[in-house]
């Protein structure tokens, strides 16, 4: 990929990993948003992340460190820090240190995945993740579903994909056809970028032979910002997804999928609570193959700014590239790529 003129810090929540890699008592070591960070499950089950470093002397919190009730204690000197990252403990001291803090990261646990908030400039949040049964108001648990982690997910660390792109796909009507072999394509219903969180959705069908007149299925999409989306496909395979992408440096991002999928009839019964079915496995299979047909495209793509769009095309990408400027510290790309900058006349945006 052609490095990207797109800020790799944009604000909101991004996934830094899947709930159940982080046991009780873990201290899990990472990198995002060049920043190395640590995760870490205290006894009463809250997963909190902070930058890496010991405020005393710098030791890596992720290498010895170790989770002891509701604090993490430092390796070097057994220094003790609460889930705010503040100091509670000095083991050869009568008081803790209360003038240095560890940067703390806002967590949510949501989708069987742990996220993080993230924002340069300190901000809390102010929008959710999105809740990929409640939200989308139809009644459906997590119990309509075969569980999803670990048969039913994909990692692909350190790919040079910018967050921005997954959330293009979800406007680009024409690739269905190309990359993913739909028999038509979609018809858009919905485009709604009122707000931090935006909301599309499309009719489509994967049957040979089906029609857009005739189409009784289609994809609803709820994006909480660029590092968080989840989806609910109906009317054909019973499936919901969420797509996350997060920045590891200027360059990178790792890139998670999870897929539920909706149970069999006659695997709803209580002998299945927890097991993931043949059935399962293999229509899940299915729906991350097409991700991953996907994600081949990503990782070799050149950010185009201004991009060369149809008519068609223009309204949505737009729409899209007009919304997600707020999530950008420095108010969006400067250009179309940094390494092959833009310097002709201006042209108008679509054919």
């Amino acid at each position: 990929m052609a490095r990207t003129p797109l800020s790799m810090t944009p604000t909101g929540w991004f996934q830094v990993a899947w709930s159940p890699e982080i046991a009780v008592g873990a201290v899990h070591t990472m990198k995002y948003f060049n920043r190395e960070m640590v995760a870490w499950r205290s006894a009463s089950g809250k997963v909190s992340v902070f930058d890496a470093y010991c405020e005393h002397l710098g030791a890596h919190l992720g290498h010895g460190g170790r989770v002891d009730g509701e604090n993490l204690v430092c390796p070097f000197h057994g220094w003790e820090w609460n889930s705010q990252g503040r100091n509670v403990c000095i083991p050869y001291e009568k008081h803790p240190n209360k003038g240095r803090r560890i940067r703390s990261y806002p967590v949510v646990e949501r989708n069987e995945a742990v996220w993080i908030w993230f924002d340069v400039d300190g901000r809390e949040p102010y929008f959710d993740v999105p809740d990929i049964f409640a939200d989308f108001g139809d009644g459906k648990t997590a119990a309509d579903y075969y569980p999803p982690i670990p048969a039913s997910t994909l990692y692909r660390p350190g790919l040079e994909i910018h967050p921005q792109y997954i959330m293009e796909n979800g406007v680009d009507f024409a690739h269905f056809k190309f990359v993913h072999g739909t028999p038509f394509m979609p018809e858009f219903t919905r485009h709604d970028f009122g707000g931090p969180v935006s909301y599309v959705d499309f009719t489509i069908a994967f049957d040979e032979g089906a029609t857009l007149e005739a189409a009784t299925s289609g994809v609803e999409s709820i994006n909480a910002g660029l590092g968080c989306s989840v989806t609910k496909s109906w009317g054909m395979l019973d499936n919901r997804t969420m797509p996350a992408v997060t920045p590891v440096d200027d360059r990178t991002s790792d890139v998670r999928f999870t897929v539920w999928i909706g149970r069999k009839a006659g695997e709803d019964g209580p002998e299945f609570d927890g097991v993931m079915t043949d059935y399962g496995k293999t229509m899940a299979g299915f729906v991350i193959e097409q991700f991953e047909n996907d994600i081949e495209i990503w990782a070799h793509q050149r950010y185009s700014d201004p991009p060369a769009l149809s008519r068609k095309e223009f309204k949505g990408f737009t729409a899209l590239r007009k919304w997600a400027v707020q999530f950008y510290p420095d108010g969006g790309p400067a250009g179309g790529d940094p390494e092959r900058p833009y310097s002709g006349a201006v042209v108008k945006g679509h054919a």
